[in-house]
């Protein structure tokens, strides 16, 4: 039996979220898969990925994310890694899979939730981990009068605050489904932050995607916990250090698995990597 690697077009979307819909581990349907992989921003995007097919079934996927960012001043060109899966019976095609992703120049590669065997594999092509150490934020009792600090999650009010930067990544994002979108305000100020819901040492939790104002956070993340356990019954958040700042004062160091998150590029430092424009916004499964 032939199998060969196909690159995943516009057109091959329905058929390829089927596959996932109905092999891959973690939930989603297959009308989520293809919402998921036909994302919200604007970008010229080589594929979706790349599949394995054999006799004109789909017997493997690796998913693609692609954006195109501005950093130091220059346009960079980013492929995230996403869903891996390929049935059984063609495991050894696999590496086919990931080695048509890497093959493709001018991208910096990002794969930001590998398994740990994945993980390793990654160590060994030449990606490096991003430093994942931060804190946990607990969602602690508050106060029955007016804070000083308030958390809206109102498209209205967001896209009344945000400007510049903050609202581009906004606009961007409002269709990515695992986005959770919020801002800050307090007086005279406001921070922008994206969150995604995920599990953490076994524990519900909100985990920080994107922070505009680091110095605000700070100051503000107890009260951002307690929104979110009221209304979506996570217990705190997590956040990296290199995200968020300076730890917030109530909350415990953690220190997570070293290949949780991991990249790949001849000239970016881990510092220039974020999580936006990915699997991790736009997968809620």
């Amino acid at each position: 039996m032939t199998v060969r690697v196909i690159a995943i077009t516009k057109s091959d979307v329905p058929r390829v979220a089927e596959f996932l819909g109905a092999h891959m581990g973690g939930g989603g349907s297959a009308r989520e898969w293809a919402d998921a992989i036909d994302v919200p921003w604007k970008v010229d995007a080589p594929n979706h990925g790349f599949m394995l097919v054999a006799d004109n079934a789909v017997v493997g996927v690796y998913l693609a994310f692609y954006s195109e960012r501005e950093i130091d001043g220059r346009v960079e060109r980013f492929c995230n890694l996403g869903s891996w899966c390929v049935l059984p019976d063609f495991r050894r095609h696999s590496l086919r899979l990931l080695r048509a992703l890497l093959s493709q120049p001018g991208y910096h590669f990002t794969d930001l939730s590998p398994s740990q065997q994945v993980g390793s594999l990654n160590a060994r092509l030449g990606f490096k981990a991003v430093d994942t150490s931060g804190a946990l934020v607990p969602a602690m009792p508050g106060p029955l009068w007016p804070r000083r600090v308030k958390v809206s999650s109102s498209p209205g009010v967001i896209e009344d605050t945000l400007a510049g930067h903050d609202l581009a990544i906004y606009q961007d994002h409002v269709g990515a489904a695992a986005a959770l979108h919020f801002v800050l305000h307090t007086r005279g100020d406001s921070c922008y932050v994206i969150l995604r819901k995920e599990r953490i040492r076994r524990l519900p939790v909100a985990s920080v995607l994107y922070v505009g104002n680091p110095a605000l956070f700070g100051k503000a993340a107890g009260t951002l916990a307690r929104h979110v356990l009221v209304h979506y019954h996570l217990l705190a958040l997590f956040v990296e250090s290199r995200l968020g700042g300076r730890r917030p004062r109530i909350s415990v160091p953690v220190r997570l698995n070293s290949n949780r998150k991991m990249f790949k590029s001849s000239s970016l430092s881990s510092d220039q990597i974020d999580y936006l424009y990915s699997e991790l916004t736009g997968v809620d499964w």
